[in-house]
């Protein structure tokens, strides 16, 4: 099946590692120009080096998204280093920290917003016009299983990732019209150096060894085992493609079946 990515021009966020790097070594297997952006330029190169080895086509792009006040300017970059507009965005933040939901002051919680929320709706709205305009884009947002099924200890991200799923939901009916499609993906338990971290922390908080944490989770996911971040990659890269061009404003669970929920 062709995807009809070649010369798409993406820029995939969070690509240095973990999920996003899958996603930007996916993409440029497709044939698609990517700009690999990350907060720490040597990681960023790395995936690059990966994905030219392989014969494909990507650029570095060192980008705190944090950092609100760089998006015009990184977005400019993205486009200049591109040779056009952004035709796909992969948004993905990193990881808030372990924590469950009481008790946090709300400087913490207005701190996480900005890290996790506030950057993905900026950067989208950078790159939005010029695919409106050409009738022809992609929006993919990172999540998480717990908007669906809330994850214990990790009430930052089952709450804030939460505010993402509406506003998703939100623009894919505004733009739809216009040929730009938005649709969030979850991931489960997808071996990532993100997924070691937490089971690291549950291991800790339970006194318990990591390898019994992992024997624990494979008992709840019915594939029986962690996700392969490829399989995550592959799965984001088709929602990008000419051949999803009829779903929007879905959430993809990527999960081995652990979502309990119909």
């Amino acid at each position: 099946m062709d995807l009809g990515l070649r010369e798409k021009r993406s820029l995939v966020l969070g690509a240095g590692g973990g999920l996003g790097k899958s996603v930007a070594l996916s993409l440029a297997a497709e044939g698609a120009r990517v700009v690999v952006a990350g907060r720490t330029l040597e990681k960023c190169q790395q995936t690059v080096r990966e994905i030219v080895s392989a014969g494909g086509w990507a650029v570095p792009l060192e980008w705190d998204f944090s950092n609100l006040s760089l998006v015009a300017e990184r977005h400019g970059q993205a486009c200049d280093l591109l040779g056009g507009h952004v035709q796909i965005l992969f948004n993905n933040g990193g990881g808030p920290p372990p924590g469950g939901a009481a008790g946090h002051s709300l400087s913490v919680w207005e701190d996480q917003f900005k890290k996790m929320v506030a950057p993905i709706i900026s950067i989208t709205d950078a790159v939005l016009p010029a695919m409106l305009q050409a009738r022809w884009g992609r929006i993919l947002t990172n999540a998480s299983s717990g908007v669906v099924s809330p994850i214990p200890n990790l009430a930052f991200s089952n709450s804030l990732r939460s505010a993402l799923v509406g506003w998703s939901k939100t623009l894919a009916s505004e733009v739809g019209s216009k040929g730009v499609t938005v649709n969030m993906v979850l991931p489960g338990r997808i071996a990532t150096e993100r997924l070691a971290f937490l089971d690291q922390a549950r291991a800790t908080r339970e006194g318990i060894g990591v390898a019994e944490v992992e024997h624990r989770s494979r008992a709840t996911i019915p594939l029986g085992r962690y996700g392969d971040p490829r399989e995550y990659g592959d799965a984001v890269t088709f929602l990008a493609s000419e051949r999803a061009s009829y779903i929007t404003g879905s959430m993809m669970r990527i999960d081995g079946g652990a979502i309990s929920s119909i």
